[in-house]
């Protein structure tokens, strides 16, 4: 399968080259020429599989030249999680909470970030490629932590991880800078999450970067959701959850199932918009934001405008103005136009707004509904999913059981995507539920396994006592330096 780049479809890569590029010269992402579509028969037969087997179906679709080792990375990445690493929980009539946090640092990310080192290193052997690969990564919380302890310790691989000062959990905070490994390294960046995602983004396009690296035996690549290699495994839990739906009689197959997913980069909701492309009995799928609504504005208006005020909130992942992923969407909307896509890019960057045409957001609405929770929806619903069903919830998750109380049709089935062990948000948890929280980590952990008996994983109880290693804060303009001080720090180890 070939894929090319949303702003210049002459940029023709292999599925191979996407992972290992991250993203086109030109800083367009890439996609599929064209999407696999699989057979009623094909998804009927996910019923009762092993995970790993149904990932391996739906990624080898998009990587076929890595097929006959992807049976081998799947069952490495996914015997890392506690059990099944997307379980489908029933919590009350017609909606279900599709838990993606089970893996080694209890967020989504982990399904991607588990498999995609084993994706680049099977991408690199194809191509008889023996530079280092370094991965600068922007987080908004938990892709940092997951990338690191997917990379550290891979050999070829380096990972830097750059996150915004007081723009993250505490304890997300902690999970990175206690990160050990010689090819990793972890910094703050003066700024919010936007801010940081621009700079890294500007690495890779940065002619003289690159120049410095390659002396240096280095290449970039990325691990954020613009390389194709963290989305593909995401379209996976779209079709496991439908399959569990359907072996467990709660539907019939050919449903239509609807998905409610806390968004800020798109990439989680695109991963259900590509399910949807690839046969998937997909109905709506509802993008919820917090505050910083800029995504559920889009959706409701075309106009995409990330000129507004920037709130910290307690769902730290989705404070976004300048979701990467969403050009994806906006390529396909527009017909695969790369030169209309393109320049709606440029106004973004120029000047923060861009644009789609009527047709366009009438096409887009007729699958996506969108709307924001406000911080104390968000609390309310975590109270509320507790006091009356016993579920406890993160406040990403919280986000999307609020909008979805306010736009789901009642008669459709939903699956609200939890992201994150509540445990991650622990003191704002317990301050949902009524609970004080107690000003230490370790015993707001303890409390709230105490309050809710949801047992505490023993990676986060260890944490406060682990060495800080990495306590730099760097301003922006400091991003590329400081990569080329790591890889030279890589050269002499």
């Amino acid at each position: 399968m070939k894929f090319y780049s949303t702003r210049n479809k002459k940029a023709e890569v292999s599925g191979a080259e996407a992972v290992m590029r991250g993203i086109s010269e030109e800083g367009g992402l890439f996609v599929p020429q064209s999407f696999p579509v699989f057979s009623s028969e094909q998804i009927k037969a996910f019923c009762g599989a092993p995970y790993e087997e149904v990932a391996t179906e739906i990624i080898g679709a998009f990587l076929p030249e890595l097929k006959n080792e992807l049976p081998e990375y799947t069952r490495a990445a996914y015997s890392r999680f506690d059990g099944d690493p997307a379980p489908l929980v029933k919590v009350c009539d017609n909606t279900y909470v599709l838990e993606l946090w089970h893996g080694p640092t209890h967020a989504f990310k982990d399904i991607a970030l588990t498999l995609l080192p084993h994706l680049l290193q099977g991408s690199k052997k194809l191509a008889g490629n023996s530079r280092t690969t370094l991965i600068p990564v922007a987080t908004s919380g938990d892709t940092g932590k997951a990338a690191l302890e997917g990379f550290s310790g891979v050999s070829g691989t380096a990972v830097a991880v750059f996150y915004p000062f007081g723009g993250v959990s505490d304890l997300q905070r902690l999970q990175m800078i206690t990160t050990e490994g010689d090819n990793v390294f972890v910094a703050a960046i003066k700024g919010n999450f936007d801010d940081a995602q621009t700079a890294v983004k500007k690495a890779f396009t940065d002619a003289e970067l690159k120049e410095k690296l390659a002396k240096l035996g280095i290449e970039l690549s990325s691990a954020n959701s613009i390389n194709f290699g963290r989305l593909a495994p995401q379209v996976t839990y779209y079709f496991t959850a439908y399959a569990d739906l359907v072996e467990g009689k709660q539907i019939r197959y050919g449903d239509k199932v609807d998905f409610c997913v806390p968004s800020g980069n798109f990439g989680d909701i695109l991963a259900g918009y590509y399910a949807r492309k690839m046969g998937l009995p997909v109905g709506r799928l509802i993008c919820a934001s917090n505050i910083n609504n800029v995504l559920a504005d889009f959706i409701r208006t075309g106009t995409y405008d990330a000129r507004r005020e920037f709130h910290k909130t307690s769902s730290p992942s989705m404070d976004i103005l300048v979701s990467s992923n969403l050009e994806r969407l906006i390529f396909d909307l527009s017909g695969e136009n790369d030169e209309l896509t393109a320049a709606r890019m440029a106004s973004l960057k120029e000047s923060g707004m861009y644009s789609v045409t009527p047709k366009e957001s009438e096409d887009m609405r007729k699958i996506f509904a969108a709307g924001y929770a406000s911080e104390e929806e968000a609390a309310n619903a975590i109270a509320e999913y507790f006091d009356e069903y016993g579920y406890i919830m993160d406040p990403h998750t919280a986000v999307a059981a609020a909008v979805a109380k306010k736009t789901r049709e009642k008669k459709t089935l939903l699956v609200i995507l939890s992201t994150a062990s509540p445990h991650k948000f622990a003191a704002s948890v317990l301050k949902a539920i009524d609970e004080s929280p107690t000003g230490n980590e370790l015993k707001d952990l303890q409390k709230l396994e105490d309050v809710t008996a949801l047992e505490v994983p023993e990676s986060l109880i260890n944490l406060p006592a682990k060495e800080k290693i990495f306590t730099d804060c760097i301003k922006l303009g400091e991003v590329n330096g400081a990569l080329v001080s790591f890889a030279e720090r890589l050269g002499k180890k």
